[in-house]
């Protein structure tokens, strides 16, 4: 497998270029926007403040270096410039991205919920097919079913747990969601062409009004990155960066009192 070094790595422009390319010669794209990704229904559900933000698995199993996946780097399975990769976009991009629209969502009183994955007993039994032959296990009360600080839950915030890559097949959240009346979503988290866009694909499935931060997440290679972020926009989601969501966020919703 061959992996970008970090000089050779495509910027964040870079990639926002290719997808533009793409989504130019795609013949459905004006359709799926009118219908889906730039409905009205999008920014009415943040207005009402209908919409929730999805923290994916930003966790120290999958989402730190030394522990849970990354524990021995030599025998993780992903190439060592592939782990420099996400761990250099995670530190400088991702996860300061991730707690600045958390804070814009948590001031205007909008809900911010997390998944993880975690089992439900100490030795896994319980965790999806998919899981156990990956060996993923995140035991409850271990490192690695742990929040990274930096974007970790605040006061009474949702958490969900999952021992599979879909949160809406592997646990409650849709009728979570249904309970609060939260039909639009925000998605961020980890990764992206995994959990994350399964997480999309679902909650548009579902009737969820979804919207993906293009570096409010990431993966192990950059060309992964832009397959996500391509193959999501203009079918699954609406593709936003995080500055473009902040500024919507304030633009539509009051800041909560109290």
């Amino acid at each position: 497998m061959q992996v970008e070094t970090k000089a050779d790595a495509k910027s964040e422009e870079e990639i926002a270029r290719e997808i533009e390319d793409f989504a130019s010669v795609d013949p459905l794209r004006d359709s799926y926007r009118e219908a889906i990704t730039e409905s009205p229904a999008v920014q009415r559900s943040l207005q009402r403040s209908n919409t929730a933000l999805l923290c994916i698995d930003l966790q120290y199993l999958d989402a730190s270096p030394h522990v849970g996946v990354f524990a021995d780097a030599e025998t993780s399975g992903v190439p060592i410039e592939a782990q420099r990769y996400y761990f250099d976009r995670l530190d400088q991009v991702v996860l300061p991205n991730v707690r600045r629209l958390q804070d814009s969502f948590r001031r205007h009183g909008l809900e911010v919920i997390h998944t993880r994955i975690q089992s439900l007993t100490m030795d896994g039994r319980d965790r999806g097919p998919q899981h156990k032959r990956l060996g993923l296990h995140a035991a409850p009360g271990s490192r690695e079913a742990e929040f990274l600080e930096q974007v970790a839950p605040l006061g009474d915030e949702i958490v969900i747990n999952k021992t599979a890559s879909g949160v809406f097949n592997a646990t409650n959240l849709e009728y979570v969601l249904r309970n609060m009346g939260i039909t639009g979503l925000f998605v961020v988290g980890v990764y992206s062409n995994e959990c994350v866009s399964t997480a999309i694909r679902d909650a548009c499935d579902l009737g969820f009004l979804v919207t993906l931060i293009s570096d409010g997440c990431a993966t192990v290679t950059p060309d992964l990155q832009a397959a996500t972020i391509t193959t999501m926009k203009d079918r699954y989601a609406r593709v936003l960066t995080a500055e473009e969501a902040v500024t919507e966020i304030s633009e539509l919703v009051e800041v909560a009192v109290g």
